[in-house]
């Protein structure tokens, strides 16, 4: 069969706006009769491989001459494109009068879904099925209509790179089932789709010197291959599959983003007997809550749009007044389950919850663990955020929120408990919630949103030097009220602490009743007693701030007191350890916690050097806190961060910003960084609080 070929002249072809990034700079610039020489000579030369038929050009449409936008045909059948971009959105009607006066049967899409044809469409030419670009021109809830209309299997791209903003820019289907193609155009995702339909041997990856001569829009006919041009090696690769390049030369019309594929559109494409097939995924997800305020919403539509899906707001009701809450429904499309699975378990942890079918249930999917201390594949990863799962239909609040976690499903006297337990506490025969099905992070709380206003400075932001004291007088009132009401403070602390002169304001805030736990490892207790004992830390005389004879040996001589008596508490009794942070704890009945590492001389007798023992540790003492003050001290931050739910303030002070940063970026409304000296820090902390209380000892 010959292949039948629509063309349109270039009779009104100009560069008169800018839609795609080979436009940029070069808007009236292309010569006209240029243009219309260099498309008589791809005419000329098309005419002897097939048969050319033609729209007639209308003007006002100067890119109408990209006749492969104008649709996708198979059989009898044409989806008519609906453009992106309203400068070629008065093309349709043109186009659609076209097919239906040469017998085509056109189906519409709707006005708001935008597809533009054989540009980001492309019939496989061994596997009878339709490969589907998206990304910048056209939507992948297309995708789905293509395969219904047209009775037929569609694979779906991801285009990444915007200089390739149609398919038809960097991907050619070639007879026999041969492919040519840029692979850095697409995703990870399409480009192994790509690679397990199409055998090695049948792939031909362009050099980018070649894709960005448009070498990939090229047209097919039998074994020919016209192209614009084509370097060496690229004809070489063809004419050793038996193709012959036929280059002519369309410069004119890359100026506009397009080259010989562009400007022809297969019209007699023959259909195979093969079922339709669409592995679209579709849901459609609910928000509610502070969207715009928090910018929830946005970074929901990015995190579909980064995910490789897109999405479709279906409503959104904005709140009238600032106290209003907002609601959102957004239809998020996928090209297959894996990669919607990955979407929405990103949107559960931004607070989405899916919208429940009329006839289905939501309830979350479950699978039993096989092996102590082993999840199922795709277990569900809990978050900070206060959870909900559908079980039986019923939704019930998971207990022990924290992140990094699996949600365990278990039996309490006959009925359902969800229980957030980190992997090494599964045991063989509980059931564990996998996929995003039937899960909902709460972002609104009540109980949050009590906790959040009365620290509302609190912003998930980091604080640079010149805010310290506005920040200071926050925390310090906080504390105050924390203190007053019989809350929980826990303070988190390096040996930095000691080592900046801060071991004195610290102390000041145990005895003042402002810290009810203290969480660091083993650094801080041996600087803290070696300070007390011999007046040094890490051999520096803390006074004169000079280097102490022998003072180096000053930590290990503390250490051995302490193990000398069987602990720090018992070196207080003893009367050896007179002074310091951990007297303090001691002498005040303050919990503490010394998490122990691979660097640790000695170590102290009180520090956990089982890694899994010191996390439980730490989790009893955060149970219940309201205030966590980190002081200096990134790993454990990090580590005290990740195990605590939301709802709990938190406070980062270091000087080195890195570290703040990374509490903040772990997701929490609640915590905030100071980036400052921990001693200034906490100087200007017991001062403002013996503004407040005047209960304090001179410092």
């Amino acid at each position: 069969m010959t292949d039948r070929i629509l063309m349109c002249a270039p009779h009104h072809y100009d560069v008169d706006y800018v839609i795609n990034p080979w436009m940029e700079g070069n808007i009236h610039r292309s010569s006209r009769d240029r243009a219309e020489a260099q498309w008589n000579q791809l005419y000329e030369v098309l005419k002897t491989h097939a048969e050319v038929v033609l729209v007639e050009p209308q003007k006002g449409w100067p890119d109408m001459v990209f006749a492969a936008n104008a649709g996708l045909v198979l059989g009898d059948q044409c989806v008519l494109s609906r453009f992106f971009h309203p400068e070629r959105q008065g093309e349709e009607p043109h186009f659609q009068k076209w097919f239906e006066d040469n017998g085509f049967t056109v189906h519409t899409l709707p006005e708001s879904l935008p597809f533009e044809g054989a540009g980001d469409a492309l019939i496989d030419r061994a596997g009878h099925w339709v490969w589907a670009g998206y990304g910048f021109r056209s939507e992948l809830d297309s995708h789905a209509y293509l395969a219904k209309w047209l009775d037929v299997e569609v694979v779906s791209l991801r285009l990444v790179d915007n200089r390739f903003y149609h398919l038809d820019t960097c991907f050619c289907p070639l007879k026999d089932g041969y492919l040519m193609y840029y692979p850095p155009a697409f995703d990870d995702y399409s480009n192994r789709l790509i690679e397990m339909r199409v055998p090695e041997d049948k792939r031909i990856v362009i050099e980018e010197v070649d894709a960005i001569n448009f070498a990939c829009n090229t047209v097919n006919v039998d074994r020919v291959v016209v192209m614009n041009k084509a370097s060496e090696a690229l004809t070489k690769a063809l004419g050793d599959r038996g193709f012959k390049v036929v280059e002519t030369p369309l410069t004119e019309f890359l100026k506009a983003g397009g080259a010989a594929k562009c400007l022809t559109l297969k019209v007699n494409e023959a259909r195979q007997a093969t079922p339709q097939s669409s592995t679209i995924e579709s849901r459609t997800i609910l928000m509610e809550g502070h969207l715009l305020d928090s910018g929830l919403v946005n970074r929901a539509l990015d995190t579909i749009v980064a995910g490789g899906g897109s999405f479709q707001v279906l409503s959104f009701d904005l709140g009238k007044q600032r106290q209003d809450s907002s609601r959102a429904e957004v239809k998020v499309s996928a090209p297959d389950d894996s990669v919607m699975g990955d979407i929405m378990g990103q949107l559960v942890d931004l607070g989405a919850v899916t919208m429940p079918d009329e006839e289905a249930a939501i309830s979350a999917a479950l699978e039993g663990v096989v092996q102590d201390g082993v999840a199922p594949d795709d277990f569900y990863v809990t978050t900070i955020y206060p959870t909900e799962v559908c079980v039986d239909r019923q939704w019930l609040r998971v207990e022990g929120q924290r992140m990094d976690g699996a949600i365990a499903i278990t039996q309490d006297k006959g009925q359902s408990v969800a229980k957030c337990k980190l992997l090494r506490d599964l045991l063989e025969g509980e059931e564990v919630v996998v996929g995003s099905k039937g899960i909902h992070t709460i972002r609104t709380a009540p109980s949050l949103k009590k906790k959040m206003d009365d620290f509302s400075f609190m912003g998930a932001g980091v604080s640079s030097e010149r805010r310290v004291e506005l920040v200071v007088d926050q925390i310090a009132w906080d504390l105050r009220q924390i203190r007053d009401r019989g809350g929980k403070v826990v303070v988190t602390a390096g040996p930095v602490v000691i080592h900046t002169g801060g071991s004195e304001h610290l102390k000041n805030l145990i005895r003042g009743g402002y810290v009810h736990a203290l969480l660091g490892g083993n650094a801080i207790a041996v600087h803290d007693i070696e300070q007390s004992m011999k007046g040094t830390s890490l051999g520096m005389d803390m006074k004169r701030g000079v280097s102490v004879h022998g003072g180096h040996r000053h930590h290990l001589q503390a250490i051995n007191t302490v193990r000398r008596h069987g602990s720090i508490a018992k070196t207080v009794e003893a009367g050896v350890l007179k002074s310091g942070v951990m007297y303090e704890c001691v002498k005040n009945n303050i919990p503490f916690s010394l998490a122990g590492s691979i660097r640790d001389d000695g170590p102290l007798p009180d520090t956990k050097m089982d890694l899994l023992e010191a996390q439980a540790d730490y989790a009893r003492l955060i149970e219940g806190a309201d205030l966590i003050l980190m002081l200096s001290t990134m790993l454990h931050s990090i580590g005290v961060g990740n195990m605590t739910p939301a709802g709990v303030k938190m406070v980062c002070v270091d000087i080195n910003p890195a570290v703040v940063t990374k509490l903040s970026d772990r997701g929490s409304v609640e915590s905030t960084g100071v980036v400052t000296d921990v001693g200034l820090f906490l100087s200007l902390l017991v001062q403002k609080l013996g503004k407040l209380t005047g209960q304090y000892a001179q410092v």
